[in-house]
């Protein structure tokens, strides 16, 4: 009785919402869920695509699954780990954003019945963790290698790579012409890691055709200096001066005053700050010697010139010595569209490329240039890790049926967890079905009968999208790097885990209006410190 009336000890705040238990965990496997749905519809080369609004009236039509998670604003906690694990996809492999999302909201989706009756999670944890390490060892030994091949080769096999990569995305009618070209930008960095040595300028107009591919820099015409126009358009084997300094007359400090006596001193004074100018100008020999000048050259342009044409960018006109100088051997302005566009080609190091995407709409060209992001990274990674495996689902059935043939050698219950981890690896075929309109349970049907050939002759065997049917995947040259599939699993796998770890949610209401009182005053101490400024700044000289 005395149990009964002891007073209730309250730990948390008044107002904090605790959820925690098995409702709990079966509510975050639902808002994963969710989330995942809403990039299944964007999978393989028959995806739709999405047009995101934001708040700021900015539209983005997007096929690509990272860029898609970024704009969604994401709020519930356990489904922001969806959106981190398709960023973590995007900046270390480019592609498969939209694959590990998928994988991770199945994987959920497999474990929510077993958690509704009762199953411990950590048993289920346990069981995902073997799961992925034999998927990934049989990725391995599935993986073909592509090293020691010679270069005409290799580029063949990375267009394959590419052209996969791009067959699902806005511009994959062409991915042919855009694969070779990113196949070119990759080997002409060479080893070198940087991405931004690939350079990509978008210019509206034309079609997809126009695009080009620079070896060596381009960048869109910059500010002219006076006489610019008459400054030869082209050279060849011209010497490159590369200078980060001001070639014109600096304002006086705002309480910057002299003291004349004579008028005729104020003449001397203009008159020494134009020698400052001529002597910098005398040194680099400039316009009235038919020399070409663009100045205000972008940070990052400024060094792909610099890596390309072996100069060094300097901060100061003195000492110029042919150390510093680079070379290359055409420079050229040239019209592109309705834009004029310096060209520098055919560069002694030859580090850097850039690709001039044309299009018509901003937002197709936007897409473009995401859609040849993501062929990029996937050119570089099967050149580093050089090893591919079949794509079009073939691998996820071949790991399925692999891992469902392990189960059976397992007593007790994790035979029944790996089973689930093996049939949630099925989504990659049957949503590549489903998006393209054909019958998922008739293709994956016929796929588990290829596959469970003793043989092992039906191996490569993924989703045919042009039929309708299965067919090779590596005979028709649907390739994908195996890093691509080995970082999917595993971030998924992990991702999968963390949520089913997972048991109790602790939200401070407080806290939460907190930080938006905080946010509110910063923006309008902002907004404040804006208008004290007003008219401080000085106004441009009148020439």
């Amino acid at each position: 009785m005395s149990s009964m009336l002891q007073p209730q000890i309250i730990l948390l705040k008044e107002g904090t919402d605790t959820s925690q238990g098995k409702p709990q965990l079966v509510s975050n496997i639902n808002a994963c869920m969710a989330v995942a749905d809403v990039v299944r519809t964007t999978l393989g080369p028959r995806g739709m695509d999405k047009l995101i609004h934001d708040e700021k009236g900015n539209t983005t039509i997007s096929n690509d699954g990272a860029t898609i998670m970024k704009l969604l604003d994401i709020v519930h906690p356990a489904a922001k780990i969806l959106v981190d694990i398709a960023k973590s996809q995007d900046s270390e492999v480019g592609d498969g954003t939209t694959t590990v999302v998928l994988f991770a909201g199945e994987f959920l989706k497999e474990a929510k019945p077993f958690i509704e009756d009762g199953v411990h999670p950590q048993n289920l944890i346990r069981s995902y963790r073997t799961a992925s390490q034999l998927a990934i060892e049989k990725i391995k030994e599935l993986a073909v290698s592509i090293a020691g091949k010679s270069l005409e080769e290799k580029k063949s096999l990375l267009g394959k790579c590419a052209a996969t990569t791009l067959s699902s995305k806005l511009i994959g009618g062409e991915k042919e012409f855009f694969a070779s070209m990113v196949v070119d930008a990759v080997i002409a960095i060479g080893t070198d890691d940087r991405l931004n040595m690939i350079g990509i300028k978008k210019v509206p107009g034309g079609n997809m055709r126009d695009s080009f591919l620079v070896n060596g820099v381009a960048f869109k015409k910059t500010f002219s200096y006076a006489g610019f126009e008459q400054q030869p358009k082209k050279f060849v084997n011209p010497k490159i001066l590369l200078l980060n300094i001001e070639l014109e007359l600096k304002s006086e400090k705002e309480n910057a005053e002299i003291r004349l006596s004579d008028p005729l001193q104020y003449q001397s004074i203009v008159d020494a700050e134009w020698n400052i100018i001529y002597d910098k100008l005398d040194k680099c020999y400039f316009a009235d010697r038919d020399i070409f000048c663009a100045g205000r050259v972008t940070e990052e342009d400024l060094q792909r010139v610099a890596a390309a044409t072996g100069g060094t960018v300097q901060t100061s006109v003195n000492n110029v010595i042919d150390e510093v100088l680079g070379y290359c051997e055409v420079f050229e302005e040239r019209q592109v569209g309705n834009e004029r566009f310096n060209i520098f080609s055919g560069c002694p190091s030859g580090q850097t490329a850039t690709i001039v995407l044309r299009g018509g709409a901003d937002q197709f060209i936007e897409e473009a240039e995401r859609s040849l992001h993501d062929a990029i990274m996937i050119v570089r990674r099967a050149l580093k890790n050089s090893t591919v495996v079949a794509g079009g689902g073939a691998i996820d059935m071949e790991i399925s049926r692999y891992l469902r043939q392990h189960a059976r050698t397992i007593a007790g219950k994790s035979q029944l967890f790996i089973n689930s981890y093996a049939k949630a690896l099925e989504v990659i075929p049957r949503q590549l079905c489903d998006n393209a309109g054909f019958d998922a349970t008739d293709v994956l049907n016929k796929l588990r009968q290829k596959h469970a050939l003793p043989s092992g002759e039906g191996a490569p065997y993924g989703v045919d999208i042009n039929t309708g049917g299965i067919a090779d995947s590596f005979a028709n040259f649907v390739w994908e790097p195996a890093v691509v599939k080995i970082n999917a699993i595993n971030a998924a796998t992990e991702a999968a885990c963390l949520v089913l770890s997972v048991d109790e949610t602790v939200k401070n209401p407080k806290s939460e209006s907190a930080q938006g009182e905080a946010a509110a005053s910063a923006m309008g101490g902002r907004g404040r410190g804006g208008a004290g400024f007003r008219g401080r700044g000085r106004g441009m000289r009148r020439r």
